[in-house]
């Protein structure tokens, strides 16, 4: 479970999260019989998801294909079970394993929603170059187009003249009937197909494709791949869905062949890999990166955290008393907004379910003024974007020092809170620089810190030349209106260019007028800062 990111100009092996290792425990902590359980509770949700033509491809290798493949029985029906594909890589090397034959396939179970499925038969090409067609046997008819042909077969006299109608009857020296089948060609080559079967050899592993599609992703598929299966069971403008992405392959490939897609991963570094590399792809399409924790949040609040009673009110008690005390905090009560007290520090601590707002920190803040509390932190899952800066500045005109601080998916763990390896960080601190020409407008990064040191590994902190090392990707949103962010510029690393740009392509509005503009980092643990600036066009 290691993956390479790049710290500025430097490589840094970055080992999975807790929540990523729980992710992992739960599946195979106890063997075989909890990966089939967590594979089997979504291949369910996954079956309801699937439209009535659709399919489903479940990428599998020797230790688990049978027992899947009797689990999709139950769920799709035998009826509907379509293939097992063999995916032979030849190149990957078959290792001598004493007393067995070397393992060098995975297998691909299709199943279909209903009968009514769409599928399109899939060719493999050869390119044949024009000076060796003629040598393999290929013909040029009196039109200068390449044939091949092949025996009559037991095609009826009628059907054989209305190939002759059709030029495709080629009459060999010796009177013999043969058809003509038409090749097609591309740049100086014959392009051979052959319709495919149920074992593809011609596919390598990722060690052997072009070097420019290896993301040193761990679990990473060929494009060839994922090409074959989307162009055989959807056609354009279809919606296909990948809900274990990884390095964002089926997304690519989608986007490629004019599909729209979903996408969804566990790992943030997954996701930060998936939308650089849709990002690269010329003229991709607009798409969204959603965060439906608050789901699995409300799951285990409710489900996890000792259930709730009929208005919700014990479940929300439990799990304020639960967050203040892993943040080494002594409960209140009486308060509106205040929920707990640390250090000469008062504590807030937001919802599962929803962003921290302006307002929700203010309420907060105003309730420490008129109590003439001094310090106030903060804890939320997810922020309001562009949150940060300002309403710090708001809490210290009301002489209220404030913090905000992350609260971190492993709280979610019973066994991390055990452990007591569960830490609260601020929220990062970006300064940037607004430089206006006329109606036209650059953005500049000044400065990004993570206020918690302690918390970045040793092994990163010592690759870490400058500030801007911190930082994988950032965007700007110029016409910021609340809500969705869209990125209208981005600039990101790649291993190809792992320096990055700190100032942003000039942006012109078209009208005069008062505007805002939302400046998106995502550092190098996948974790977003979001910072708002105002512009005034004349």
């Amino acid at each position: 479970m290691l993956r390479k990111t790049q710290v500025g100009d430097a490589e840094w092996t970055k080992e999975a999260s807790i929540i990523e290792e729980k992710a992992y425990r739960d599946t195979w902590g106890k063997g075989l019989d909890s990966y089939l359980q967590m594979l089997y509770e979504r291949l369910v949700l996954m079956k309801d998801l699937l439209s009535d033509t659709g399919s489903i491809y479940v990428h599998l290798d020797w230790h688990v294909g049978h027992y899947v493949k009797l689990i999709m029985d139950g769920l799709f029906g035998t009826e509907n079970f379509r293939n097992m594909l063999i995916w032979y890589y030849g190149g990957r090397g078959a290792k001598a394993i004493a007393g067995q034959f070397p393992r060098n396939y995975d297998m691909l179970l299709i199943y279909s929603k209903s009968e009514n499925c769409i599928f399109n038969r899939v060719y493999s090409t050869t390119r044949i170059p024009y000076s060796e067609a003629s040598k393999q046997g290929y013909r040029r008819d009196e039109q200068g187009r390449w044939f091949k042909t092949a025996p009559r077969g037991d095609y009826t006299d009628e059907s054989v003249e209305q190939l002759r109608r059709e030029g495709r009857i080629h009459e060999t020296r010796s009177g013999s009937i043969r058809i003509k089948y038409f090749l097609r060609e591309a740049e100086g080559c014959v392009l051979e197909e052959k319709l495919l079967g149920d074992v593809w050899d011609d596919i390598p592993d990722m060690m052997h494709v072009p070097l420019k599609e290896r993301l040193d992703f761990p679990t990473q598929k060929p494009e060839a791949l994922l090409e074959r299966i989307i162009k055989a069971s959807s056609n354009e403008g279809d919606l296909v869905a990948d809900f274990f992405c990884g390095s964002g392959t089926m997304q690519a490939v989608a986007e490629k062949l004019g599909r729209r897609w979903i996408g969804g991963d566990l790992s943030r570094f997954a996701i930060q890999v998936a939308r650089k590399r849709l990002l690269d792809i010329a003229g991709c399409q607009p798409f969204e990166v959603l965060n439906l924790g608050k789901y699995e949040r409300r799951h285990w609040q409710m489900n996890v955290l000792n259930g709730e009673q009929e208005d919700g009110s014990r479940a929300i008690a439990d799990y304020l008393r639960f967050i203040v005390a892993l943040y080494h905090a002594e409960p209140v009560e009486g308060y509106a907004h205040l929920h707990g007290q640390k250090a000469g520090r008062w504590v807030h601590v937001g919802a599962t379910d929803a962003s921290v707002t302006r307002n929700e920190v203010m309420d907060a803040v105003r309730e420490c003024q008129a109590n003439r509390y001094t310090a106030l932190d903060v804890l939320g899952w997810e922020w309001e974007m562009g949150l940060h800066d300002t309403v710090r500045d708001e809490a210290r005109r009301l002489g209220v020092d404030l913090r905000l601080l992350y609260i971190p998916r492993e709280v979610m763990d019973k066994r991390a809170v055990e452990a007591g390896d569960v830490h609260f960080y601020e929220l990062a601190y970006l300064k940037t620089s607004l430089l206006q020409d006329g109606q036209t407008v650059t953005i500049r990064l000044d400065d990004f810190i993570i206020p918690n040191p302690d918390l970045v590994p040793d092994e990163v902190r010592s690759k870490v030349k400058k500030w801007s090392d911190y930082i994988d990707f950032w965007a700007v949103d110029w016409n910021y209106a609340g809500g969705t962010f869209h990125n209208e510029w981005q600039t990101y690393r790649t291993r190809k260019s792992p320096t990055l740009r700190l100032i942003s392509d000039p942006h012109t509005y078209a009208e005069p007028g008062k505007y805002r503009i939302l400046v998106k980092v995502i550092d190098i643990f996948g974790n977003d800062t979001t910072q708002v600036l105002e512009v005034a066009v004349s």
